[in-house]
């Protein structure tokens, strides 16, 4: 491999990629991505990586600074890959991640929406209420590392707090790493999960703080090590469960019955789950993204509606406070179960469930074959494109997806406007996840004789 020449060198930032790296260009027309860097800002980079068709490099000098740059508000920001955006004010991102959107959208999918939606914003830090730690034992430091990867992702950064993570977590992260130092097994840990609900009330008069923390763990725990942790979960207002093995292995250690809640009071909804469940890490952008998702949808009182990716229910259950029936589809056969539980602790009777892979054959499934108004869906990064060409969409008066990945969404939408016969009335986004570069979207879709 031939040395890269790390001789800083002048860059005018033109653009934002996709992570949150500036882009410039060398005299040559190749593409530099500069880590650091914000668009319309003129720097000195350092080389990093070198590719056929573009070249990777970092900040040293600002030399002429965007008007939106502001000091980051963690040390480790530049280290730790948790976040790529804290040096960007919060308008400069969202406008940044709307302009990835729409980019997207008119380059992937070769449509444009006939709305632009005001973005969706809420809380900008301490949000973040679901996440997993790496831990890293490193004899070299003589320390446990317990944090985000590094930008090098081999590593994990040495952190002791995190800003963008709720404070009763985000602020204990040096006081959990120096517990897994004092375990036996500090080598045999390499994960912590943590997730939070609300506070829950006890049988004592005090509320417990609805938080779980997951330890993934390669070797059995000892006694010591078990009552170690334990002392620190109750030191904490913490549940803690134990991960020996695969996702079905995971165990309560204290209390002997956690209890996991978060709710919906806009819906008067309260949710079960379990500590490696899926649920928006962002709680504050959840509500405003799921009465955003009910609003364009615009179900009537006697309308069905399929769900698709329905998760716990989180837009189902809503859904069912105002629709004649609500038929929600999830992979995951755990999940299925816990959503019917959700319904019926909810007191409500007018949502089914179904288990079915979303990615595979759909047509021998009973709900195939029943007729909607309207389709809601929330896929994963990889999109909806399979189920899509299942579905029979001429029944549907509106379609709402909700993405976490905008290149899929824009396939998806080319393939409903340019292949379906639907219009994108109207598309936007919502920063679940501020100081990152992760975009996440909605786009209402109608039938074009509409």
């Amino acid at each position: 491999m031939a040395r890269i020449d790390q001789t800083p060198f002048e860059a005018e930032i033109t653009a934002l990629t996709h992570d949150g790296r500036g882009v410039a260009r060398r005299p040559d027309g190749k593409a530099v991505f500069v880590a650091g860097a914000l668009p319309g800002e003129r720097v000195m980079a350092s080389q990093t990586r070198r590719h056929r068709s573009f070249d990777e490099a970092r900040t040293v000098e600002v030399l002429q600074a965007a008007p939106e740059r502001v000091a980051p508000r963690c040390e480790h920001f530049g280290v730790c890959s948790g976040c790529a955006l804290q040096h960007f004010d919060g308008t400069g991102q969202i406008l940044a991640k709307q302009r990835v959107l729409m980019d997207n959208l008119e380059r992937i999918g070769h449509v444009t929406p006939e709305r632009v939606l005001a973005p969706l914003t809420d809380a900008a830090w301490g949000y973040r209420r679901k996440g997993r730690l790496s831990v890293r034992r490193v004899e070299k430091k003589g320390k446990t590392l317990v944090g985000f990867r590094e930008t090098d992702p081999r590593f994990v950064a040495d952190i002791a707090a995190c800003h963008t993570v709720i404070p009763q977590i985000g602020e204990r992260i040096g006081a959990l790493a120096a517990l897994v130092d004092s375990l036996q097994a500090r080598s045999d840990i390499p994960q912590i999960e943590f997730i939070a609900g609300d506070p829950i009330p006890g049988a004592d008069g005090d509320a417990h703080s609805g938080i779980a923390l997951t330890f993934r763990h390669m070797t059995p725990l000892s006694d010591a090590d078990q009552a170690a942790i334990v002392a620190f979960a109750q030191a904490h207002d913490f549940a803690v469960f134990l991960q020996p093995g695969g996702v079905d292995s995971v165990h309560p250690l204290w209390p002997v019955e956690p209890k996991l809640r978060f709710s919906l009071p806009q819906w008067d909804l309260e949710f079960a789950f379990r500590p490696l469940d899926f649920i928006q890490v962002n709680a504050g952008l959840n509500g405003k993204m799921i009465a955003s998702a009910l609003e364009l949808l615009d179900a009537q009182p006697h309308d069905r509606v399929l769900d698709l990716f329905a998760g716990l229910g989180n837009f189902t259950l809503p859904l069912a406070r105002s629709v004649r029936e609500v038929v929600g589809v999830e992979g995951e056969a755990g999940l299925v179960q816990r959503a019917r539980d959700n319904a019926m602790r909810n007191g409500i009777a007018n949502a089914q469930f179904h288990a079915a892979d979303l990615a595979k054959d759909l047509s021998e499934e009973s709900w195939m074959r029943e007729g909607f108004d309207r389709l809601l869906l929330d896929p994963p990064r990889s999109g909806a494109d399979f189920v899509l060409t299942q579905l029979p969409l001429k029944q549907f008066k509106r379609i709402v997806y909700v993405s976490c990945h905008p290149a899929s969404l824009a396939r998806d939408a080319g393939y409903l406007v340019n292949q379906r016969g639907w219009k994108l009335r109207a598309a936007g986004v919502m920063d679940m996840f501020p100081h990152t570069a992760h975009v996440e979207s909605i786009a209402m879709f109608e039938p074009r004789q509409a």
